[in-house]
């Protein structure tokens, strides 16, 4: 007997024990839980293996390469059913593989309508050019998936996910060489934010209707939207996600380093639906604190919840439906610092994407991967280490004399500048890139050399190998590693997984697949 399990409308689901993962974070949250997969369990991890591996024929620029692949069961291919893993590649590329072998399938190159000419910003590791979202998928019916990509010149691709043949033309969407983050889908609107200035194209949300062909968008008039797993929904078609550095300002429009919710009106256009402001939002600003992570939109015991973090190492809690507050300046709860006393822009703080899940006693839990040494004011029940080159805290969402709280419970051992977080059946997997995260000068004296610029070319010299890990999600215990068997690293990328597997893909072109024994 097959359970098919829908969860919203195009999100992730679940044939049997074979889970979906359609889009960055797993869900229109962007929670990282992959909640109908139990494939996986504290005991089997245990004897994760490296699967396979394949170099993809993708072109590096920067630090970018390949984007973590998506995950789709039972497309129908020429060849029968099929679980097809979808990676993007920044050289305007979309790869097609056989999870069961790691065989490429197809390969789509978009045709490139735009000639670069040093509009607004361009070059560095900021703005690489070329394909820079994560794609989307949506399940259109049994065994059928459509892709939609963006290309390094703005258009929205729609891609068969069984042979790559497009399902309608490419359509105008983001001005060419931007940088735009993870694509979201719901009920037929793709779902994007930009950031960086790359192109010269501004900070933004954006929302393009795959039945009228409109394209809205909606500017916060603050720092960039550059949460890497892009901006979040909930099921009611609110969009979520956090600004960067910029003045917080709402009585004159601005919404710099904070927390900004948009909605479409009943004619597509989206509107601004709520926004939060840190209490410190000005000094967040003065001190490059970006909110730089995408937002996780949750729900949990009839609560509708939306988690936030940043390069200042601390959690936002909030009602959805009491965004901020009054006052906007008030959060359900605040955490105390997890990292960053020091409270510097770079190397430390919050960089790659949380997660939120349920256990099975039905109790909700945040992941929060970090860069850099805990905080002195993090303590929680269980300390595996006091990590001090990055690691990953969790919380319990918890309510207290009536009120919402996020009360610490494990950190992990000391493993390096940690990056995304994904949850499955008890077990929770993240990962050190090994990129070099120098981004700054070191601090010198007045007679000594200055230091080389920590550009592109000295980061990747400087960078060395990637590591994922399990670990027990109740706990933080170890429960497997890759080791040393990933030769490469990345950069702004991200992992994905599911029934059984999950991916990692590296600055060289290759796609790991590290999966469950036999």
């Amino acid at each position: 007997m097959k359970l098919l399990l829908f969860c919203g409308v195009v999100l992730s689901c679940a044939v049997g024990w074979s889970a979906d993962y359609l889009m960055e974070g797993g869900d229109i949250g962007r929670t990282g839980w992959l909640r109908g997969d139990k494939s996986f369990t504290v005991d089997n991890v245990r004897g994760m293996k490296l699967l396979w591996k394949t170099k993809l024929d993708s072109q590096a620029r920067e630090m970018h390469n390949l984007f973590p692949p998506l995950i789709a069961t039972g497309v129908d291919t020429k060849a029968g059913k099929k679980e097809v893993l979808v990676v993007a590649g920044i050289s305007d590329d979309i790869f097609a593989v056989d999870a069961l072998t790691g065989t490429q399938l197809w390969r789509k190159h978009f045709d490139n309508t735009w000639a670069p000419g040093g509009n607004g910003r361009s070059g560095g590791t900021l703005c690489p050019g070329g394909q820079l979202a994560v794609p989307a998928m949506g399940m259109t019916g049994p065994g059928k998936y459509t892709i939609y990509a963006v290309a390094w010149d703005g258009r929205l691709w729609q891609l068969n996910a069984a042979d790559g043949t497009e399902v309608a033309p490419a359509e105008k969407f983001i001005p060419p060489n931007g940088k735009p983050y993870a694509l979201n889908l719901l009920k037929g609107v793709v779902y994007a934010s930009t950031a960086q200035g790359c192109g010269g194209v501004t900070h933004m949300f954006l929302s393009f209707d795959l039945k009228t062909k409109r394209t809205s968008t909606f500017l916060p008039s603050g720092g960039g939207l550059w949460g890497r797993r892009g901006v979040a929904m909930s099921p009611d078609g609110t969009v979520y996600m956090g600004t960067g550095d910029g003045q917080f300002d709402p009585e004159n429009g601005h919404l710099g380093n904070g927390l900004v919710a948009v909605k479409a009106d009943e004619t597509g256009e989206l509107k601004l639906a709520g926004y939060y402001g840190p209490s410190n939002a000005d000094w967040l600003w003065k001190r490059d604190l970006d909110i730089n992570v995408s937002p996780m939109s949750f729900d949990h015991k009839g609560r509708h919840f939306v988690a936030g973090t940043s390069k200042e190492c601390r959690v936002w809690l909030l009602d959805r439906d009491e965004f901020g507050g009054d006052d906007h300046r008030t959060p359900l709860y605040r955490t105390p610092l997890i990292c960053n006393d020091i409270a510097h822009y770079a190397a430390q703080g919050v960089w790659g994407a949380m997660a939120f899940w349920e256990d099975a006693k039905g109790d909700g839990w945040l992941a929060v991967p970090f860069y850099g040494p805990v905080s002195t004011h993090l303590h929680a029940p269980i300390e595996l280490s006091r990590p001090a080159l990055g690691g990953v805290a969790t919380f319990r969402l918890e309510q207290k004399s009536g009120k919402w709280q996020l009360t610490p419970a494990w950190i992990s051992k000391d493993i390096g500048p940690a990056e995304e977080a994904i949850q499955a059946n008890g077990v929770l997997f993240t990962y050190v890139a090994g990129e070099d995260v120098r981004v700054t000068f070191p601090d010198r004296a007045w007679d000594e050399k200055p230091a080389g610029f920590t550009g592109s070319g000295q980061r990747i010299a400087g960078s060395t190998f990637a590591r994922v890990y399990a670990m027990d999600a109740a706990t933080g215990k170890e429960l497997w590693s890759s080791g040393d068997t990933i030769t490469s690293w990345n950069h702004f990328s991200g992992m994905s997984g599911a029934n059984g597997k999950v991916y990692l893909p590296t600055f060289d072109g290759t796609l790991y697949c590290f999966g469950i024994g036999k």
